[in-house]
């Protein structure tokens, strides 16, 4: 059996981790904040002091980090996955980062030997944690079959999109769409609490019908709860819809609905609310 380093250990890494450990994989971890991976640590997980390090014990590589500029860092920086030896070694990364960067980290693992896909999720904190996650993936077909069942383990869904950044433009199109039911779902709910209705009943209804989606079900319920934990932080899903509207300008095409989106986001970050759920929207209208 392959073993597994990953390399980003946050509120997704974390129960993906589990879920390998759970499959009997050897799983190195490394996370810039080390404490964040002591419970993965007991429960049997490797630590190693960087990402170069990871590459030195494992056959496949995970990351799954912030932003971009985290991305670069991770795999071209002083101790990072490019500096240490990567022939024959398979690198995904699974943050939500640009086709571009996608793209670059591609050609160099194929300079160099090894082979990388791009592969970001959707499913949030509650897809990780019950291994129902949609996985993206760019990369080679041939290669692919390779880390397809290594995938499943953790989601519900594995598509292979096309070549390298592939599943990089899967994702903006999944964040796209998401966009748009989490400002129906929210507007939905301040136009029904002002109309004097019972929002649970609302809810109920609704959800029975057309208007049924994925942000409805699971974070609607959270808002009446005054639960603002992150599923997916405010401020990554402002990172996703700028990459979101960059991409788009480069391809000339228009999307006013995300744009509008992205400013509303933008105003829950200036609010102060950047470290909440997606779901905290809703505090434009409520305090």
């Amino acid at each position: 059996m392959k073993k597994i380093g990953f390399i980003g250990t946050g509120v997704m890494g974390s129960s993906i981790v589990k879920h390998l450990l759970a499959s009997n994989y050897e799983v190195a971890v490394y996370n810039r904040t080390k404490q964040k991976a002591d419970e993965l640590v007991g429960l049997g997980a490797i630590w190693q002091d960087s990402p170069q390090q990871i590459v030195e014990v494992s056959d496949i590589i995970f990351t799954m980090v912030g932003y971009p500029h985290d991305v670069e860092e991770t795999y071209y920086g002083e101790s990072g996955i490019f500096q240490a030896e990567v022939t024959d070694k398979i690198l995904i990364d699974m943050t939500t980062s640009t086709p571009v960067l996608a793209q670059k980290i591609a050609k160099t693992a194929t300079d160099r030997g090894a082979i990388s896909f791009d592969s970001p999720v959707s499913g949030g904190d509650l897809g990780a944690k019950n291994g129902t996650l949609t996985t993206m993936v760019g990369g080679d077909l041939s290669s692919f079959e390779e880390i397809k069942e290594l995938l499943a383990i953790f989601s519900s869904k594995v598509n292979l999109q096309g070549p390298a950044g592939s599943g990089q433009h899967t994702k903006m199109a999944n964040q796209i769409m998401i966009a748009g039911t989490m400002t129906g779902m929210t507007e939905l709910l301040v136009y029904a609490k002002s109309a004097g209705l019972d929002l649970e009943k609302v809810l109920d209804t609704v959800g029975g019908g057309s208007a049924a989606n994925w942000s409805l079900a699971n974070y609607a319920p959270r808002i009446l709860k005054e639960d603002y934990t992150p599923g997916f932080f405010v401020k990554h899903f402002v990172k996703d819809l700028n990459i979101a509207l960059s991409e788009a300008e480069r391809m000339n095409i228009a999307l006013p609905a995300t744009e509008k989106a992205k400013e509303l986001y933008e105003e829950l970050v200036k609010n102060g609310f950047e470290n909440e759920g997606t779901q905290a929207l809703i505090k434009l209208w409520w305090s």
